[in-house]
């Protein structure tokens, strides 16, 4: 059971890698990026506390939420940058 966990987590873990980002919006990478990490940090946690899967679901899942907050916060930012430069000129 183990050894399936582990070649689905890697095939989920490698399969970005192997189609790339180069089409991808900011908000699809950063949300990509978010997802990815936590799945690898939550996988860790729920290794040590008995259930890898679910960890690395859960880490997922708060990563993608992350992403997607940073994703909002340079938005909002970049038109904050606008705005400015726009009244300035």
């Amino acid at each position: 059971m183990m050894s399936m966990r582990a070649s689905l987590l890697a095939a989920v873990l490698s399969a970005p890698l192997l189609t790339g980002c180069t089409g991808m919006s900011d908000t699809q990478q950063r949300g990509l990026t978010g997802s990815l990490g936590g799945a690898a940090g939550g996988a860790a946690i729920g290794a040590i506390a008995g259930n890898a899967g679910l960890g690395a679901a859960i880490g997922a899942g708060a990563g993608l939420a992350g992403g997607l907050l940073y994703d909002y916060h340079k938005k909002t930012e970049q038109k904050a940058y606008e705005a400015g430069r726009q009244s300035a000129q």
